[in-house]
């Protein structure tokens, strides 16, 4: 009996066996009905790139917009091209081409897309279109590239490109992909969480062939990318590209900062070259260029160059020399005893100081400042009066960062007494006699052009700063960082202010300043400055405001191997803020004069110049 009931146990068993081989046989071979519900119900992700930010100027007009692309993405895993060649002629590739990107695209990843090919243009999609379908593995995707209205700003507004296998595996959100394009200096780097905005995705029902058949779930699942937001920049395009116009063919800076704001109204590094060339499939190209050129176009020079201020620092000993109470403005001092040298004329006070840019009136009062009035250790009373020194000059910004907006900010060279004992090994190693030229801004203390403009304006205000910055608003709030809505004071009472303005204005009007640089109904107040320089001729500096009551305008420029300042710096520097204030210029020859001038002949590096990339990229 137990032999007969495991018999029809085992008879149930085989009869449900033969029963499930039977209709799994009937599903694969004979019934398609499931195959081709697979077929439909295959579902295609598709990443949405969202459009990034504009960017306009403080006026309103726009600098930066995005042009429209394709780019055709690679999934290792799926793609299958059975004809390479007849491939590559449709896409207009080389085979080379072909197996180097796929190589790299396997080596990120067999199952995540990868940028296969970039930047094709609406008529690049239409041909391509339709032969998509035969080949499976490759998606295209709606981009879009940079496009400039203006060549003018470069170098601080930056430029974007696809993201480095390092920056791609350090991401700490995993937004990017391989092939994806992020800001890479200026303000595209600096902003690029705000500008890039926000990716989306839709889902589609493909076939076999790789064919949509539908949205799926009704659009259920899609997210819409979001744009990224607009920034608003404090410049006045038009008066960047006048000082950009008025630098060519020249190596340096120009910084113009609306004192009352701390708004950045132009912003020049020359050479520079032009953005476009770096938006398109060329980048490689056109980047490799650039890079190798000795003028170095692709650096932003006015937050980063590294400079002695020369003269124009001897504003800064005039203030904090009258706020230590070691000097006043009756102060005199003859040119006795001191190691640097002027310029034909006797004994002058603080204001004449000023205008005649007096090294040994500076030398001396520095050494007031260092040494206290005091006698005994030379090294001890110059530890103490250099720091008590420095500090306060710290306040003007000089050797910290300013907090501009920008990436590439370079804190410059303060020197103060751990710096000495570091560079004498040890302190009560050094004294005043080491360390004088720092009284006429020569020596350790290093700056850059933007720093110097910040100094004018803060002259211009009278003791205080709004730290400088480029972006005066973000999105459809045009909102800001506080930081850039709080005013900075230096430690220095403004009464001290006069003396050193006046001095200014005379420098302008019967100083140092050039005939070309003297704008005649304009009431322009600047410092000229000549910054030593060991490779070459010296550096031409100027910095000024204007108008002298209620300044709308602070500025610096910087021209390298130019020689004085008054001679090449100061006429720039009055154009720009002629321009400005009056909207027009009426110096047309001195206008003329400085726009045709070079002073490349003066940077050889050693060698003959010659046409270099960077003018040849530029426009």
């Amino acid at each position: 009996m137990f032999e007969g009931r495991r018999l029809v146990l085992f008879l149930v068993f085989v009869s449900i066996g033969v029963v499930f081989i039977g209709k799994l046989f009937y599903l694969q071979l004979i019934d398609d009905t499931y195959e081709k519900a697979a077929d439909n119900n295959a579902i295609r992700k598709i990443i949405q790139v969202p459009f990034r930010g504009e960017v306009y100027d403080r006026k309103g007009k726009l600098i930066v917009y995005n042009t429209p692309v394709y780019d055709v993405y690679i999934t290792p895993r799926k793609a299958s091209v059975k004809d390479t060649n007849r491939f590559c002629k449709l896409f207009g590739i080389t085979r080379g081409y072909f197996d180097t990107v796929s190589k790299q695209a396997s080596t990120y990843s067999r199952v995540k897309p990868s940028l296969f090919l970039k930047h094709l243009s609406k008529e690049d999609f239409a041909r391509i279109q339709d032969a998509m379908v035969d080949y499976p593995g490759f998606t295209i995707t709606t981009n879009a590239f940079r496009t400039y209205q203006s060549a003018a700003f470069s170098n601080a507004l930056g430029y974007v490109a696809e993201i480095d296998p390092n920056s791609l595996k350090d991401q700490k959100d995993d937004y990017y992909r391989q092939g994806d394009f992020v800001g890479i200096s200026g303000l595209e780097s600096y902003y690029e969480d705000d500008l890039r905005g926000q990716r989306g995705v839709k889902y589609r029902m493909v076939n076999s062939n790789g064919v949509e058949k539908g949205v799926y779930k009704q659009g259920k699942l899609d997210v819409n990318p979001i744009a990224g937001k607009n920034l608003y920049t404090s410049i006045d395009i038009r008066l960047q590209e006048y000082a950009d116009s008025l630098m060519r063919r020249k190596v340096g800076s120009v910084v113009a900062i609306d004192p009352a704001t701390g708004e950045i109204l132009a912003m020049v590094s020359a050479p520079s070259y032009n953005p476009s060339l770096l938006a398109g499939r060329n980048f490689s190209k056109y980047y490799q260029k650039l890079a190798l050129d000795p003028l170095k176009p692709l650096i932003n020079r006015p937050p980063s160059a590294y400079y002695r201020p020369g003269s124009t620092f001897k504003l800064v000993q005039a203030l904090v020399g009258q706020q230590l109470g070691f000097i006043g403005p009756g102060t005199v001092f003859s040119h006795a005893g001191a190691p640097v040298k002027c310029h034909g004329h006797g004994p002058v006070d603080l204001r004449g100081a000023i205008r005649v840019s007096c090294n040994p009136y500076f030398y001396h009062a520095f050494r007031r400042m260092v040494y206290d009035n005091t006698t005994g250790d030379t090294y001890e009373r110059s530890a103490k009066g250099l720091q008590r020194w420095a500090d306060l000059v710290a306040n003007f910004g000089f050797g910290r960062k300013l907090g501009v907006d920008l990436g590439n900010e370079k804190k410059g060279i303060l020197p103060n007494v751990d710096y000495y004992n570091a560079v004498y090994k040890g302190s009560n190693t050094w004294k005043f006699s080491n360390i004088y030229s720092i009284s006429i801004g020569e020596g350790e203390i290093v700056v850059s052009p933007l720093k110097m403009a910040n100094l004018a304006a803060i002259i211009a205000n009278r003791g205080w700063y709004i730290p400088p910055h480029l972006v005066k608003g973000v999105g459809p709030t045009k909102s800001i960082d506080p930081f850039y809505k709080t005013p900075v004071k230096v430690g220095v009472e403004s009464k001290y202010f006069n003396v050193v303005i006046d001095g200014m204005q005379d420098a302008v009007r019967n100083g140092t300043v050039e005939a070309d640089g003297r704008i005649p109904d304009i009431t322009m107040v600047g410092k000229t400055g000549t910054s030593q320089n060991q490779k070459g001729k010296d550096h031409s500096i100027f910095i000024a405001f204007a108008p002298r009551d209620n300044p709308k305008i602070a500025i610096a420029v910087f021209v390298e191997n130019a020689g004085f300042g008054g001679s090449a710096a100061a006429p720039i520097a009055s154009l720009i803020v002629e321009k400005y204030i009056k909207g027009h210029v009426d110096r047309k020859a001195v206008e003329s004069k400085f726009m045709n001038m070079s002073y490349l002949a003066n940077v050889t590096y050693n060698r003959p110049v010659k046409k270099t990339s960077s003018d040849s990229l530029r426009k």
